[in-house]
């Protein structure tokens, strides 16, 4: 039986792709897996529900710019690391893989350090300051961007895998998931959402929106809130119990059904996130990208790049939304099936389907380095 170490926490993000790599490898393998994250961010809540076993290690990211700061959080990573070297020694993996966050910092580097195999998963075009670090001595560096290989030192070890995609997305369908969600067939769904917390800056751009589209048949507003905004935009858009606004909007605080509502969808507007434009590529939906500009390094902006020189996506700057550019975008894509499907086409060029089995191979290959070793 292999033994596999993943890590990653921090964001669902980190969480899910380790998941879903972990999914990836039961299949081709039998493995025995520990996650690896920090004792109170959401993986120590999300892994062992999922029917994982959860062990974790204090870590702390640093700061991007030269600070003393960086000199205690040295320090406290120093104890971290003795304490993934113990976790290391009871569970003798034969691969340890990180799918970002600095909680991989430690494990990643205590396993190279004992020269275990070792792959992290970089889920940007602009890669993350633990994984930069860590690209120094880990084994292999499995890439969500082609473009991001430039950005490491060690090119050498860079394989384009894309990023790692739930399965129930890809194997959702169109007509089913209409009928589920109470989506009549011919009428065009936008689906709106900004993260589980919700995206404030487009929240309020489609305020707007949905006042201008309210009496319009054959479109439905598919508009997941998130859970800070949600009661605020239903009591600004007098929606009534049921989240309806008018004939056209729907107000949701959380979908839990997203691959429904995804497979659904004619167009969405979303954030830039590396894990939900990979998502999204996979049910070739064209999009309106408005990046998270708090994003470190701007990366949001750098993914929805990729999307929008394919001809995928329109990218929209976050201080530029306004319910103006939505509602003149909307409105031009409902009247052009040429452009949508063509939009279409291009995400579904940028879809890497098999990103999480490929992944997947690639540790086994370095698990069985090391047994011959």
């Amino acid at each position: 039986m292999k033994r596999v170490i993943l890590s990653g926490g921090g964001t669902g993000g980190h969480i899910y792709p380790a998941i879903t790599i972990a999914r990836e490898l039961e299949k081709l393998d039998d493995v025995e897996f520990l996650f690896v994250g920090t004792p109170n961010g959401m993986e120590s809540r999300i892994i062992p529900k999922e029917g994982y076993k959860f062990a974790s290690i204090p870590a702390y990211g640093l700061k991007r710019s030269l600070t003393v700061k960086n000199v205690g959080i040295l320090m406290k990573t120093a104890a971290s690391l003795w304490k993934a070297r113990s976790i290391l020694r009871h569970f003798h993996p034969d691969v340890v893989i990180g799918t970002g966050g600095y909680v991989c910092g430690p494990i990643l580097m205590a396993a190279a350090l004992s020269h275990i195999p070792t792959l992290i998963q970089e889920q940007n075009v602009i890669p993350g300051i633990t994984n930069k670090i860590l690209s120094h001595v880990v084994d292999k560096i499995a890439l969500g961007y082609e473009a991001a290989k430039v950005r490491f030192p060690h090119p050498e070890k860079c394989v384009y895998t894309g990023n790692p995609i739930r399965p129930d997305v890809i194997e959702a369908k169109r007509e089913e998931s209409r009928r589920i969600l109470g989506i009549p067939e011919g009428t065009f769904m936008v689906l709106i959402t900004g993260g589980s917390r919700g995206a404030r800056s487009i929240n309020n751009a489609m305020k707007g929106v949905h006042e201008h589209f309210r009496d319009r048949d054959n479109l439905c507003l598919y508009h997941v809130t998130g859970t800070l905004d949600y009661d605020k935009i239903k009591n600004d858009l007098h929606a009534d119990e049921e989240g309806r606004v008018g004939k056209a909007g729907r107000i949701i605080k959380y979908e839990y059904r997203m691959p429904l509502a995804l497979a659904a969808a004619d167009l969405i507007i979303c954030r830039a996130g590396a894990v939900s434009l990979a998502e999204l590529a996979a049910r070739g939906l064209p999009a309106i990208l408005v990046p998270y500009p708090y994003a470190a390094e701007d990366h949001q902006t750098y993914n929805a790049r990729v999307f929008v020189a394919a001809g995928a996506a329109k990218m929209i700057v976050d201080k530029y939304l306004t319910d103006k550019e939505l509602i003149q975008d909307i409105t031009y894509l409902m009247g052009s099936p040429s452009t949508l499907s063509h939009m279409s086409d291009a995400s579904k060029g940028l879809g890497r389907i098999h990103a999480g089995q490929d992944i997947a191979k690639l540790a086994l290959e370095l698990s069985e380095k090391r047994s011959k070793a």
